[in-house]
């Protein structure tokens, strides 16, 4: 029961669902952290059950439910060693001269102010266990995309990543921006042509939670290969 224990927002699909299955091989326990429970219900059947994963159903955009979720996986597991930030919601078409404004804020509810909540409600207990945080950014958080609010969302998440660093700079908790390009998730309606799959990007995680800990992996940019010429 000693085994550490691997806490990812945003867990039901994707990237967060990847992410679970392979830190469970590596041996984690795993907090699997998503709005409905019912999702996750099978992937908790998949991870061993309750002796080896939790479900809790949260809102990252509610603080209540952020440390509430924090408080339920303690009483559980009694350690966090590991924080998938991942949590996040797409945009919606138009640009800034044409886009829905309801989207937008969820969005950013979502993408920004939810990912600073999950680092509000686990830092003390990453700090505990000198852990190791990671923050799912974007390829699109490193340039400029035309009209996209959402590239703007990720931009924020690459600053969040770079300002929690040095917060917790003498701490012993490492921190990574995970940053990967088109990846082929429930995220797009219609499967981009060239794409990275989940468990790419789970892979990338597991990376660098997996380096020796004198070695602080800051950013994983990762992109699918551009197709061979004719």
């Amino acid at each position: 029961m000693n085994r550490p224990v691997f806490l990812i927002t945003g867990a039901s699909s994707g990237i967060g669902a990847e992410t679970a299955r392979q830190a469970a091989e590596a041996g984690y326990r795993v907090a699997l952290i998503a709005r409905s429970k019912d999702k996750l219900a099978a992937l908790e059947q998949e991870l061993g059950g309750c002796g080896h994963a939790l479900v809790v159903a949260c809102d990252v955009t509610s603080a209540v439910q952020q440390q509430t979720m924090v408080e339920k996986v303690l009483a559980r597991f009694e350690r966090i060693d590991v924080v998938l930030a991942n949590a996040g919601m797409g945009g919606s078409p138009g640009g800034f001269s044409a886009a829905d404004p309801a989207v937008w804020r969820d969005m950013i509810l979502t993408n920004i102010y939810g990912v600073g909540l999950t680092l509000r409600y686990t830092l003390e207990a990453l700090k505990a266990s000198r852990g190791h945080l990671l923050l799912t950014g974007s390829a699109a958080g490193r340039v400029t995309i035309p009209g996209s609010m959402y590239s703007a969302t990720k931009w924020a998440v690459s600053a969040i990543g770079y300002g929690v660093r040095e917060e917790l700079r003498g701490s012993g908790v490492r921190v990574t921006l995970i940053e990967p390009g088109m990846v082929d998730t429930p995220f797009f309606e219609k499967r981009p042509k060239q794409a990275l799959e989940p468990a790419d990007v789970a892979r990338a995680v597991l990376y660098a939670v997996a380096q020796p800990r004198h070695v602080d992996v800051n950013e994983i940019l990762l992109r699918p290969t551009p197709p061979a010429e004719e």
